[in-house]
């Protein structure tokens, strides 16, 4: 890898991890979204709801572990940022919801490209909540 592009990665650790594994997480939303919706025919706002539950979990793991690196597994501690992060997200489900229904449902756009718009969305105010809230490093 050239030496410049490392640097760059490695003074952005956090940032791209979180990009990469936001990534993941979306793709593993979007299969749990797909497989309900279109093999199953679950009505949207469960397959959504459902896909979301499986995509938060998926996100707290790995949240925690490769982007944040918070190393406490004390319960009180795992409970909190569990707790926090289910929060945040049940936010950010509500925007993302809000969003399928308005633009899908009422206004009739492609359900692809809103649930794409409103994922970027998601994952901006994900990390924002994540970075400073749920993972924030404590000052010593």
């Amino acid at each position: 890898m050239i030496p410049a592009v490392r640097a760059l990665l490695q003074k952005h650790r956090e940032a791209v991890s979180y990009v990469f594994w936001g990534v993941m997480t979306t793709l593993v939303n979007y299969a749990a979204y797909f497989l309900l919706r279109s093999i199953l025919h679950v009505p949207l706002v469960s397959t959504n709801t459902a896909a979301w539950a499986v995509s938060v979990l998926f996100a707290y793991f790995v949240n925690k572990l490769f982007v944040f690196e918070s190393k406490s597994w004390a319960w009180r501690v795992a409970v909190r940022e569990l707790w926090q992060m289910t929060a945040s997200r049940l936010f950010s489900l509500g925007l993302e919801t809000g969003i399928l229904w308005l633009f899908v449902e009422e206004l009739r756009c492609s359900e692809v490209i809103v649930k794409l718009c409103a994922n970027v969305l998601v994952v901006v105010v994900n990390y924002v909540l994540s970075k400073f809230i749920i993972f924030r490093k404590k000052q010593a």
